[in-house]
């Protein structure tokens, strides 16, 4: 796929804003590095977040959405647009036409014509046919009772509290910050009527930082206490508290480590994000990071044992995506219906950029479940709940920043 170099600017600015939020953090964090090495909480609260049973049903059209004119990719873009079932209608009666036509004459210019249009119909036949292929996707592992998806959608506001730049988690105060979640929940509930919309907070722990720090590794945890207010205030809410993991120059194994007692519940969720996830010796935010298919498979092989030694309901695992490279091998991700993997599309930028992008990175390189963010201060315009349950395929996860 062929992307303009506004699209590349635009995905490069958004690294760069996305680092200086999370650097925003390092001085605001420094005040609990010493206490992040406290005792650990080890308790499941008494009452989960209340998840609905239907949540763990298959929807029974997983052949998806048609995407709407206005957030077409531009003409000059050569994206291919998605067919209906209208579309297949016609061109099985095109084709019917066509058979039951008589062979044509194409000595004279009636008979050229007629068969240049014989020939083009015949073409958006196949184009038809071949936009229907695109749109259906591998069935995800057969739900297990206790599941989120595929038969809810999650709709999360991300952020960390310590800092108003990384995302609206932490941009207002939380009476403010609930409501606006509320509104956000309300009109997807309105959108789509069938879909009962379960609410999610997402708090970045660690988080990438613009120096080594003391362990070298580029990344900060954030304090116990932290965390466990934020989780008290989901767990309070009968929302999910979903961890999103920014390991920096660290490892997907060894930042798992210390959420341990959190993901032991059953409302905490967890997050991967390869951007901040560096390889190389370039530090944060000064090139785009990026994990393997291997990476993730270590968060899946831990999430699967607790849920197995806990008996937790399945778990939710988010990998966040804006660039090819940003994962690697996505087809070798384990599939196991005891951790539901969700790509989300991280980039930012007009309704057609976008598009893209998740055409490229959700909709061609399916995994198990699909999910886009949404940007409050750079998405102009932003797409509202109409347009995301027009995507294909129909996020069942949707990301506020």
């Amino acid at each position: 796929m062929m992307f303009t170099n506004r699209r590349a600017a635009s995905l490069t600015a958004a690294a760069a804003l996305t680092a200086l939020g999370a650097f925003a953090c390092e001085k605001a964090g420094s005040a609990h590095e010493a206490n992040v090495q406290a005792t650990h909480p080890d308790t499941t609260p008494v009452r989960a977040s209340i998840v609905p049973e239907r949540c763990a049903t298959m929807p029974p059209n997983w052949t998806l959405a048609v995407t709407p004119k206005r957030l077409l990719a531009k003409a000059d873009s050569g994206q291919a647009v998605a067919g209906t079932a209208a579309d297949s209608t016609s061109a099985d009666t095109s084709r019917a036409a066509a058979r039951d036509s008589s062979a044509i004459d194409t000595t004279s210019p009636a008979g050229k014509a007629r068969a240049r249009r014989k020939a083009a119909s015949a073409r958006r036949d196949s184009a038809a046919a071949a936009a229907i292929a695109l749109d259906t996707f591998p069935t995800p592992p057969t739900p297990l009772p206790g599941s989120v998806l595929p038969g809810c959608r999650i709709v999360a506001f991300y952020g960390n509290p310590l800092s108003k730049r990384m995302g609206i988690l932490g941009e207002l105060p939380v009476p403010q910050m609930l409501a606006k979640l509320e509104d956000e929940a309300h009109a997807f509930e309105r959108a789509d009527t069938a879909t009962p919309v379960v609410r999610a907070l997402e708090m970045i722990t660690p988080v990438a930082q613009g120096s080594p720090g003391s362990t070298g590794l580029w990344r900060m945890r954030m304090a116990d206490t932290l965390i466990e207010k934020m989780a008290a205030l989901a767990e309070s809410k009968g929302y999910l508290f979903i961890l999103d993991v920014q390991v920096g120059k660290s490892t997907v194994a060894a930042e798992l480590q210390p959420l341990i007692p959190w993901l032991k519940r059953p409302y905490v969720h967890l997050a991967l994000d390869p951007e901040f996830s560096m390889k190389g010796k370039e530090p944060p935010g000064k090139k785009i990071g990026t994990m393997d298919a291997a990476d993730v498979n270590v968060a899946i092989a831990l999430l699967e044992k607790l849920v197995d030694e806990n008996k937790l309901p399945p778990k939710v695992l988010i990998v966040h995506r804006f660039t090819q490279s940003m994962l690697t091998n996505h087809e070798k991700i384990a599939r196991d219906p005891r951790v539901q993997v969700v790509v989300d599309m991280d980039g930012f930028g007009p309704p057609h950029l976008k598009l893209d992008s998740y055409k490229a990175y959700v909709h061609k390189r399916p995994v198990q479940y699909f999910g886009i963010k949404l940007f409050y201060k750079n998405d102009k315009p932003r797409f509202t709940a109409a347009d995301v349950l027009q995507l294909s395929p129909i996020p069942q996860y949707v990301q506020y920043q």
